[in-house]
């Protein structure tokens, strides 16, 4: 291949990189998502024939827009194999490839739909910000699990309590442990947790000293150290991307200066060349 040639072919597929993350392409591709969850939104009600046949047009159209435009970024994607390790672009390509299963077929027909429902989850997918965010989530679940656990002993302390002391004063709400964990949540959610605690300071007046810890250990120290716990994800996740962005550049200008070696390299080999042959 000529040095033209491949410069050529290299500014093209540079120019369709740079398509491919523009502005301009995000936009079509959440328009088509969100016309594609209006389209499914407008199933569940009961339309003309005709209407159901311009939607079931309309899903055709999109579920072949969507074929092309994964199509469109594996062929653009500079590595392969880095295309599919990738969990979102792996997610994007399972959705649209269920997406073409054929609603006609009475067997495959709850897939199909479910499939296209998911459709719409692929606008986090699409969205840097959105894909941050969930990847974050991600990450921070397996440390928000200890917290979780320290909360669940809690729970269970203190439902153990409340059974032993309150459950000859309401039955119904502390009768066993399994229910006054399903009361405490409902303190917790401060859903009328008022109605409960002075239902029991009738009986035990300084019970609001068992619903004020509670409240102070559940609602304000956990709470907070689930936040924190994602903040701090957020922040590695951060310092992660900038710093695989800076690894991307740092490739990309390495391959820039190799490809202007190499075009010096010809330059040199066709001077030398026209000063071999005879004059």
């Amino acid at each position: 291949m000529s040095p033209a040639s491949s410069s050529a072919q290299s500014s093209v597929l540079q120019y369709l990189r740079q398509l491919e993350t523009s502005r301009i392409f995000q936009t079509v591709v959440i328009s088509i998502i969100v016309l594609s969850a209006l389209t499914i939104g407008a199933k569940t009600y009961d339309v003309p024939p005709l209407f159901s046949q311009a939607l079931a047009v309309m899903d055709m159209g999109i579920t072949v827009f969507f074929l092309i435009e994964i199509l469109f970024r594996f062929s653009v994607c500079p590595s392969k194999r880095r295309f599919f390790l990738d969990g979102w672009n792996l997610f994007d390509t399972l959705v649209v490839i269920g997406s073409l299963i054929p609603l006609e077929n009475s067997e495959a027909v709850l897939l199909g739909r479910l499939l296209r429902v998911f459709r719409v989850l692929r606008l986090v997918s699409v969205v840097p910000e959105l894909r941050f965010l969930i990847n974050s989530l991600l990450k921070a679940i397996p440390r928000m699990g200890y917290i979780a656990l320290l909360m669940f002993i809690i729970f269970y302390i203190y439902a153990a309590m409340g059974s032993m002391f309150f459950a000859k004063i309401d039955e119904f709400l502390w009768g066993d442990v399994a229910v006054a964990m399903l009361t405490l949540f409902r303190v917790a959610t401060f859903e009328d947790w008022t109605d409960v605690m002075y239902g029991t300071m009738e009986v035990y007046p300084l019970s609001w000293v068992y619903y004020l810890t509670f409240i102070f250990l559940t609602a304000f120290v956990f709470l907070n150290m689930m936040v924190g716990t994602i903040l701090e994800v957020m922040s590695e996740e951060k310092n992660a991307k900038q710093a695989l962005q800076a690894h991307d550049e740092r490739d990309e200008m390495a391959r820039k200066l190799d490809e202007v070696q190499n075009r010096l390299d010809e330059l040199v080999r066709m001077v030398s060349d026209n000063q071999k042959q005879p004059k």
